[in-house]
């Protein structure tokens, strides 16, 4: 049966505008052919074909475990992550560590990371320069690295925590490099070659997870509430723990997935809401009215509305993919098994009939308008929907509630485009900023009080 029809250039070219910036790729497809299109792309086992139908969506998204697999088209992840990943784990084995690892990331002990959260916030912007050209980007991977540490591994002040976030930093640097992501340049060279440092540091990094994970099992969890103890402590349901290689490739994932999209969608989010001074001072009013209240902030109207609105606009990863393991039919559209096929979160964002004037960054927009989970996309959807989605959510509002609340800024230029890290689409130049003004945290808190 043949698939959708797509731009007839050579793969190679169509890979290399894929990597360069897939953004215009994907515009120029949907004028062209609709709602279903094929991309064949250069090293690619098989042409993804791009659905942006928000029924056709609905319909991928709710294939059972059996009937489409996501941790196959993720293979590309494999050497940076591990075997046991989330994000590489199809079937049976996918739910059983998805149902054990769920309730690290919901209720009330997520609002318990709330005050770290805000606390390394504030230690970042205390150290942001005054009047001259930085980019943002670089403190806000700080933070949520930082973040990750203090939450997931419960690991505090001190010099096991420099030592980890000096190391993981220095991994991740790295790890983000977009070429890794090719298997001809997944060579290990010696240690000045980019894969070759990698795997340095990589190893590095495994071992300092796994003597984290050895202590915290030898010690026991009692009386801890971060995410490593969860994981300790978790039961399938056959009673059974999840073993050290699980446990240390869902750290993996948490460090190279968590920390660096976290990171971007906070760039995003300011390189919309920095030139937009009304939306600004209303965000102020609002924040000042929560204090550095975690569970008050979460709650917050139009900041939550700000965070989706920069999520729709500027997805960080433009779409998720699901390799069909039968045949998929839908109004007309009727693929094969082993087809990949990839829900657009890009364009499907970009729908007049879902979201009026969608190039314009509207926040109030979604003040009234609840979209379903198949309209709304950033996190994915269905049983693969990122399991750390309002982990990332209700970080995002601490780190921007705390940064509106202190500090004037204004883009160091409106030539702002799009650029690849890895498997995200980040800021040009990391989002260089201007800070013009920063009020220190007592006067805030101070004022707030009043």
């Amino acid at each position: 049966m043949p698939l959708p029809p797509g731009p007839t250039a050579h793969p190679v070219v169509q890979m290399a505008r894929w990597f360069r910036n897939p953004l215009p790729l994907m515009d120029e497809a949907h004028r062209r052919f609709g709602d279903a299109f094929s991309l064949r792309l250069a090293g690619m086992p098989a042409p993804l074909v791009v659905v942006s139908h928000p029924e056709v969506i609905k319909e991928v998204f709710a294939l059972g475990p059996d009937q489409a697999h996501a941790g196959k088209a993720n293979l590309v992840l494999k050497p940076f992550l591990g075997v046991h990943s989330l994000l590489l784990l199809d079937g049976a084995e996918h739910l059983r560590q998805r149902k054990m690892m769920l309730p690290a990331f919901h209720g009330e002990r997520m609002h318990a990371y709330g005050r770290s959260m805000i606390e390394l916030a504030h230690h970042s912007i205390d150290r942001w320069p005054i009047g001259q050209k930085f980019a943002v980007h670089g403190p806000m991977q700080e933070v949520t690295l930082q973040v990750i540490i203090r939450t997931v591994f419960g690991i505090a002040e001190g010099p096991r925590f420099a030592e980890l976030a000096d190391l993981l930093t220095r991994t991740l640097r790295v790890a983000t490099r977009p070429g890794l992501l090719f298997a001809f340049m997944q060579r290990d060279l010696g240690p000045m070659s980019p894969w070759g440092r990698f795997k340095r540091l990589a190893a590095r990094t495994s071992g300092l997870l796994r003597d984290e994970i050895r202590s915290a099992r030898d010690k026991g969890t009692a009386g801890r509430n971060d995410v490593l103890a969860m994981m300790l402590d978790a039961r399938d349901e056959a009673g059974r723990p999840l073993s050290e290689d699980e446990i240390h490739d869902e750290l993996m994932t948490l460090l190279i997935a968590g920390h660096e999209t976290t990171a971007t969608s906070l760039a995003w989010a300011l390189r919309w809401i920095l030139p937009d001074a009304p939306l600004v001072q209303r965000l102020r009013q609002e924040i000042a009215g929560a204090g550095e209240d975690p569970q008050a902030i979460g709650k917050l109207e139009l900041l939550d509305a700000t965070v989706k609105e920069s999520l729709r606009l500027q997805p960080i990863i433009p779409l998720v993919a699901r390799i069909l393991q039968e045949p998929f039919e839908f109004g007309g559209l009727r693929l094969p098994t082993g087809t990949l096929v990839t829900p657009s979160v890009y364009l499907v964002s970009r729908r007049p009939s879902l979201y009026p004037d969608p190039e314009r960054f509207v926040p109030s927009r979604f003040l009234t308008f609840k979209p379903a989970p198949w309209e709304w996309l950033p996190f994915g959807g269905g049983l693969r929907r990122c399991i750390g989605a309002a982990f990332a959510m209700f970080e995002m509002k601490m780190v921007l509630a705390s940064v509106l609340g202190r500090v004037d800024a204004r883009l160091a230029s409106d030539n702002v485009r799009v650029t690849r890290r890895a498997i995200t689409l980040a800021p040009s130049g990391g989002l260089p900023v201007i800070v013009t003004s920063r009020r220190p945290r007592e006067a805030v808190a101070s004022r707030t009080a009043a």
